[in-house]
């Protein structure tokens, strides 16, 4: 005999990962970067794809209880090293959780790697420099173009 159906319809699953997922695949990433070891490595030693490994990070897919231990073990960090940081009893920082995934990307990556080895071989006082440098950068970058002689504080034309 069939079961009478529902009439409210059943809960959705939303497309963003859920904070804690984004914390631990954060985690991840970070303990494989400080430990030196690229994806593939670990990957490789716990016998998963390289995109699946990504996809852990980014929290695109769940990491399992199993999987979660595998990494710590292949790591050399106990499980719960993944959840450090993460906002208990009910606290809402969210927020923080959600930073761009891109940025542990990048510094995963050979080219973000071997930046930050060239970075940490400069003094302090240079790389603070350094810094200062890329933040004019990108504050450059992110003001809207004008022209070359308005930016300059210059009028072009005839006045």
């Amino acid at each position: 005999m069939l079961k009478p159906k529902r009439s409210s319809p059943a809960p959705k699953i939303g497309r963003d990962p859920h904070p804690a997922d984004l914390h631990v695949g954060r985690q991840i990433a970070t303990v494989r970067v400080q430990s030196d070891v690229s994806q593939a490595q670990l990957a490789r030693s716990i016998g998963i794809s390289c995109q699946q490994l990504q996809k852990y990070e980014n929290a695109r897919n769940r990491v399992s209880a199993s999987m979660l231990y595998e990494i710590g073990k292949s790591l050399g960090v106990p499980v719960s090293r993944f959840f450090e940081g993460l906002q208990q009893n009910g606290g809402r920082d969210y927020e923080a959780l959600r930073l761009p995934v891109d940025r542990i990307g990048f510094i995963a990556s050979a080219e973000g790697r071997r930046l930050t080895e060239r970075l940490i071989q400069l003094s302090p006082r240079v790389r603070a420099r350094v810094s200062a440098l890329i933040a004019a950068i990108g504050e450059e970058l992110s003001v809207p173009q004008r022209d070359e002689g308005q930016r300059d504080g210059r009028r072009t034309g005839a006045g």
